[in-house]
Parts: structure tokens; C-alpha cells; sequence
């Protein structure tokens, strides 16, 4: 189950994410979709980094919560444009980002363990390439 907040205002289908919680992780989870300027500020105040972010995740200490995950509608808006792809195939595929990292992965240490389970969920739920991916692919194509 996700409990859901929704601080933008737009009516989302989150069916696809609770089912990709449920498949994946078994436990529960926060969910908050908010906007540049509130993810600006979470990330300011729990991080000390002052600048906006597409996907903020916390892990808990809980038997049934395993954390809260906190998503930029601006920016999963941005990549939809970019990548042409819908908006609710960018909320998972950063759900699926967050999630993980509240499972304990790190993709800026654990040597690609954190993209390769992010590709695996992708390919089950047949979405669009991660940024994780498409950073990749862009970095190394301009090499």
C-alpha cells in the first residue's frame, strides 16, 4: 500500500506504483508528489544541498513501512517532454529510482548493482529506459 500525498493537485493514477511496491518490496511506503520549490526545500533541510531534485527517498526503520519517497512532478513533467514518454511512466520509473535507494542500494557506490535491478524492474513493467541509463548512454556516446 502507498500512502499517498498529492501537494500538486493534479488527479494521478498511482495503481502501477502500488503495484511495483507490492512486487518488489512487499512493504509500504509514503509517496509525495510535490513541486520544485517544496522539493528544494526538503532537500535543503535533510541534505544541505540547496537546489531542486527529481526524487528525494528515506528509509525507515519499520517493520511494515519501508520509507518515504518524494517525487518532483516538475521535473518527472520535464523528462516526459524530453524523453517523450507519458508522465506515468516517469513517476515509476523515479519511483522505482527511490525505492530502491530505500532498499539500500547506492548507484554512486555499489559498482552498478543499483542500475542493473533498476533495468531488471524496467524491463518487467516494460518501461521506457531509467536516467540512470539514459545519463549513461549520453555520457558515454560523447566520448
Amino acid at each position: 500500500m502507498i500512502d499517498f500525498e498529492n501537494k500538486i493537485n493534479i488527479h494521478l493514477d498511482i495503481s502501477l506504483l502500488e503495484q511495483i511496491a507490492a512486487d518488489i518490496c512487499g512493504k509500504d511506503f509514503e509517496l509525495i508528489i510535490t513541486d520544485n520549490q517544496d522539493i528544494k526545500e526538503i532537500n535543503n533541510q535533510f541534505r544541505q544541498i540547496d537546489k531542486s531534485t527529481d526524487v528525494l527517498s528515506f528509509p525507515y526503520d519499520d517493520i511494515s513501512l519501508q520509507g518515504s519517497i518524494i517525487i518532483s512532478y516538475d521535473f518527472a513533467q520535464e523528462y516526459s517532454k524530453q524523453y517523450r514518454d507519458t508522465i506515468d511512466e516517469e513517476l515509476a520509473l523515479l519511483f522505482i529510482h527511490g525505492m530502491l535507494h530505500t532498499l539500500g542500494y547506492d548507484h554512486e557506490s555499489d559498482n552498478g548493482e543499483m542500475r542493473a535491478k533498476e533495468a531488471e524492474i524496467i524491463r518487467l513493467y516494460n518501461l521506457p529506459a531509467s536516467l540512470i541509463v539514459r545519463t549513461e548512454s549520453i555520457f558515454n556516446d560523447g566520448l
